[in-house]
């Protein structure tokens, strides 16, 4: 795609601007044929963020949290999502952002985190793009109840898995969470 071929935004209309900034955009796209077409799109940003699935080899436990999750809800899905902790960046490089993602929601503090990679959830509607990290953690490292920042609504419980219980708990539909999904698919393929 050149330069002259990237879409000509038209209108932006914002609809909304409270926990994220919802933004209606009006854009003429240049489809493979050479022809243009107008499109209206619905943009949701509310910036990046990061996640991590924590792995207690000795274990070979999984560190997930339990919290309720409204749009989850709302959609017909269980009340309460078991997932990988997670956070938005609030500008901060993404690797220290989830250490202390990890010391608010989980209570352990974890020194060193490998980077997978950074991925799209939903690229169709949301402009957010997720850090994805791993780390192992022991018992030992918890330094404080965790539970996350109560100002901010978060009651999260910290529950430790059995990485195969994990994994059965994906086929059950008991984890519905993309994120964590990948990441215990992840840590499953690089056990092997």
């Amino acid at each position: 795609m050149t330069q002259d071929q990237y879409p000509r935004i038209q209108r932006k209309t914002i609809l909304s601007d409270d926990w994220g900034n919802l933004t209606k955009y009006e854009f003429d796209l240049q489809r493979r044929t050479g022809e243009w077409q107008r499109l209206t799109r619905e943009v949701y940003d509310r910036g990046h963020g990061a996640t991590c699935l924590l792995h207690d080899p000795d274990h070979d436990c999984v560190l997930l949290t339990r919290q309720f999750r409204l749009p989850i809800f709302l959609s017909g899905g269980p009340a309460q999502a078991i997932e990988a902790p997670a956070g938005l960046l609030e500008g901060e490089e993404p690797a220290k952002r989830m250490q202390a993602e990890l010391i608010e929601e989980t209570g352990y503090h974890i020194s060193q985190l490998t980077h997978l990679y950074d991925l799209y959830m939903s690229p169709g509607s949301v402009t957010e793009y997720l850090s994805y990290f791993i780390g192992t953690y022991a018992r030992e490292n918890r330094q404080s109840e965790g539970g996350g920042v109560v100002e901010e609504g978060e009651d999260i419980e910290t529950i430790h898995i059995p990485l195969q219980k994990a994994m059965e708990m994906i086929k059950a539909g008991e984890i519905r969470d993309g994120k964590t999904v990948i990441l215990l698919q992840h840590l499953a393929l690089s056990l092997r």
